[in-house]
């Protein structure tokens, strides 16, 4: 039979254990956000595509080819928006620079500001998919009542590889505002 004394330090030890392990798993869970950011950059998996311009620098057109592009929209819970892509589906010749819309229109009686995020399946063609302008770059504010067409102009890398014939981008659109108005708040006390 235990003594209490052996007891007490066997709960101790115990403690310390799992204390050690829930720690470690709470730092775990924290480091896993950079790196399958990482591993997605990586990859190419995710979808994930450029969120900065690129520039378009002519290049040898592949006409002996067509990739289809499908265009998606969503937006969150609680977001009001109206949003649609004005063309559902658009066949290119990797290389070429193409342009497509995509409309907006807050129903809402207040001011909204929203953020769209990409993401594109396969996550493979999203190495392959440039913008060299897209709406998604920054936050969309629109007034009370206000509609938009907001333009996304890219090209399909030639390098895409061949089996690679279809795709699809998706557009989820969030609401940003409260976001956008505490950086704005920001930027003015910081320049006073």
């Amino acid at each position: 039979m235990m003594n209490q004394s052996t007891s007490s330090n066997l709960n101790n030890k115990l403690v310390v254990k799992l204390v050690v392990i829930v720690f470690g798993m709470f730092t775990f869970g924290f480091a896993l956000v950079p790196l399958y950011d990482v591993f997605c950059d990586i990859t190419g998996i995710n979808g994930k595509t450029n969120e900065t311009a690129i520039v378009y620098e002519a290049t040898d057109i592949d006409r002996s080819r067509l990739v289809t592009i499908e265009f998606i929209t969503k937006t969150t819970t609680g977001m009001p928006w109206a949003f649609e892509a004005k063309t559902k589906r658009i066949q290119v010749h990797p290389g070429e620079l193409n342009q497509v819309e995509f409309y907006v229109r807050n129903p809402a009686f207040r001011d909204i500001v929203g953020q769209a995020i990409p993401s594109v399946s396969p996550g493979t063609a999203a190495l392959y998919l440039n913008k060299t302008e897209c709406f998604c770059f920054n936050n969309q504010p629109l007034l009370a009542g206000e509609e938009a067409l907001m333009p996304m102009q890219f090209y399909v890398d030639p390098q895409i590889p061949k089996d690679v014939t279809y795709f699809t981008v998706q557009y989820t659109l969030y609401d940003v505002t409260a976001a956008a108005q505490k950086v704005a708040e920001a930027q003015a006390q910081a320049s006073e």
